[in-house]
């Protein structure tokens, strides 16, 4: 999965969409001006190959809303927590709503999905989760998460838990440094890993957090196959995508160049990986990927989109509804 430079494709663009090893395309901010000039863009990236190849984004609420003017202001989901703490049942029902809108409004304009909802556990000091989580406490974000999923199921979309096992548990930030959690198995299996255990099945996929946990492996979760094979996989019994975290973020940067690092993921087991805001770096990779025989993820079909179903009256009183948590 990589990335492309603007509001429109240049003809290099149109080039690498149709690499044999490139599987999706991610957008950000720098992409959008507006709902119709994505839908454009969404079209004409989708043109380029049969099959088209999947389109993604982060598109959480709060301070990660890539596509704003044309689109509702979506809440931090901490605001859902904040709510369940006084009253459960109505952050539940909006809970729901936040997930249908979120993916309605990215399904009208021909967005597969959104990498959301955020699993981790909320911590004011965290330089990068904080108000991005549900909450502090796992079975709080359970419940939350998955009336949120519910909601993005029923307007055509598969959700993507972030970022496994969890990145709740320090301060620093992936993007920047490589954090590491000293706490044990037995902790993380019990706080952390409590939504990815009870929601599995409920996720179309799931992405790993660049987070070293020297207690239960002395790689990243992203390059262990004992976090993806055996704990993911084969414990927990997910049998969805499973997605790197961006491997141009130095919390990955340990595992030599970026060809380097995606072979490394590939052989873990993550499905797909996220190369993003390098164009060298994904052009290297894919390349690489293609020498090696590898092509894209022949599962990754489950996370396209479907129908939404949402009209323009529903649209209103979703909005009006969440209107609540401002």
């Amino acid at each position: 999965m990589a990335d492309v430079a603007g509001t429109e494709l240049t003809s290099a663009e149109r080039e690498f969409l149709r690499h044999p090893a490139l599987g999706a395309i991610i957008l950000f901010r720098r992409n959008y001006q507006s709902p119709e000039q994505l839908a454009e863009l969404v079209r004409d990236i989708r043109a380029q190959r049969d099959p088209a190849p999947l389109i993604a984004v982060d598109q959480e609420g709060g301070r990660v809303q890539r596509f704003r003017e044309g689109f509702t202001t979506l809440p931090p989901l901490f605001t859902l927590g904040r709510l369940h703490d006084s009253d459960p049942e109505r952050a539940l029902a909006l809970a729901h709503d936040a997930g249908r809108l979120m993916a309605a409004e990215l399904r009208r304009a021909g967005v597969d999905f959104s990498f959301a909802p955020v699993l981790d556990l909320s911590d004011p000091d965290s330089r990068v989760i904080g108000d991005r989580a549900f909450h502090a406490d796992a079975a709080v974000i359970t419940a939350l998460a998955g009336r949120y999923i519910d909601g993005m199921a029923s307007a055509g979309m598969r959700a993507t838990g972030k970022h496994f096992p969890g990145h709740g548990g320090v301060v620093e930030d992936s993007h920047h440094e490589l954090p590491i959690d000293p706490r044990p198995l037995e902790a993380l299996w019990e706080s952390d890993m409590l939504p990815y255990r009870t929601l599995h099945d409920r996720l179309g996929g799931v992405m790993t957090a660049h987070v070293l946990f020297p207690a239960v492996d002395e790689e990243l979760p992203t390059y262990s196959r004992r976090w993806i094979g055996d704990l993911l996989r084969d414990r927990i019994g997910f049998r969805g995508i499973v997605f790197s975290d961006d491997l141009v973020m130095a919390g990955a940067a340990g595992a030599g160049d970026p060809p380097a690092r995606a072979r490394r993921a590939l052989a873990a087991g993550c499905d797909m990986v996220l190369v993003c805001n390098d164009q060298d770096a994904a052009s290297a990779v894919a390349d690489d990927l293609l020498a090696t025989g590898a092509g894209p993820c022949a599962g990754a079909a489950v996370m396209a989109g479907g129908h939404c179903g949402v009209d323009t009256g529903e649209y209103a009183r979703l909005d009006a509804a969440l209107a609540e948590l401002a």
